[in-house]
């Protein structure tokens, strides 16, 4: 019998891969249109609820208890499972690396917390739950991240641009592994306890790693840049998302990597695409020089 996947935030980076990688492996992918569609009638018949919902950045706060409510009363009253992106934004920058999935979630930031609150609501709430965390994301297309929206968008110039120390280690996530993942996992989920809370491995490199790799599949040369952040600092009387991404500047200043001993007792054999082949097809599309649009989350793991 085909298995059917409700995919929240189709449109976005995350739900866009998962669309495509459900699809690939045999599912009936449902695509839910906020504007139109009802989430209980839309959730009908569903064995797995991706949820991809994810706001601004300044909407996190008014919206994220609410929305993640809705999926939770759903998911209960269906009895879908929820899968759920997670992001490395609940240890903080006072939580020493490998972070695992029983790393203590010790951030007190107000983004940090957010989440810390959204994931103990699932954790609590009796409703099957994989949450499978990741890096920063690398997609297939520009998609508002921070990877072609700040680091990559001046590559066809020599420069990457990066946003932190680009010598310590940071964890990254290829999309469309990322949720080939989501998928075998959720193929899975009777034998998953009530809340699976599973670090995605990924890949690890610092930014100069990344550099030296872009450089060598680029047909031009590359040279590491790093990133100003003055102009966001004089920026946040008058623009609220600079604040937001200023809150979150320590993860580019803090090593960090994501233990892969949880991931590789569920998912055994587990094969990443090589790094040169994701980040070759990840600035293979027409380079895009742009500015962070104010309207758009630039979000690691999300």
């Amino acid at each position: 019998m085909t298995q059917t996947a409700l995919i929240l935030g189709a449109s976005g980076r995350f739900g866009r891969n998962a669309a495509e990688q459900f699809a690939a492996a045999g599912w009936a992918v449902r695509k839910f249109d906020r504007s139109r569609d009802d989430l209980m009638a839309s959730a009908r018949g569903a064995d797995v609820i991706v949820n991809g919902w994810n706001p601004p950045y300044t909407d996190w706060a008014s919206q994220v208890p609410d929305l993640h409510d809705q999926v939770i009363k759903t998911a209960r009253q269906t009895g879908a499972t929820v899968i759920l992106p997670g992001n490395v934004y609940v240890f903080g920058e006072n939580t020493l690396a490998p972070w695992t999935a029983s790393s203590d979630h010790r951030a007190d930031n107000p983004l940090g917390r957010i989440r810390i609150r959204m994931e103990k609501a699932y954790r609590q709430s009796g409703v099957r739950t994989i949450l499978l965390r990741a890096g920063d994301f690398i997609d297939t297309r520009n998609s508002g991240n921070w990877f072609d929206r700040v680091m990559t968008k001046s590559l066809t110039k020599g420069r990457f641009i990066y946003p932190g120390n680009p010598e310590i280690p940071h964890a990254w996530a290829y999309l469309p592994d990322y949720c080939r993942a989501i998928v075998q996992l959720a193929e899975r989920r009777e034998a998953m306890p009530g809340f699976t809370d599973i670090p995605f491995p990924g890949y690890t490199m610092s930014g100069r790693d990344m550099s030296e790799i872009l450089d060598r599949i680029s047909p031009g040369s590359v040279r590491l840049k790093k990133m100003a952040w003055l102009p966001l600092i004089l920026a946040q009387p008058f623009w609220r998302l600079a604040g937001h991404l200023l809150e979150m500047r320590y993860i580019w200043d803090t090593p960090h990597w994501l233990d892969r001993a949880a991931f590789d007792r569920v998912l055994p054999g587990f094969q990443n695409t090589p790094v040169r082949k994701a980040l070759a097809s990840a600035v293979s599309h027409p380079s895009v020089e742009q500015q962070i649009d104010p309207n758009q989350t630039v979000a690691a793991g999300s």
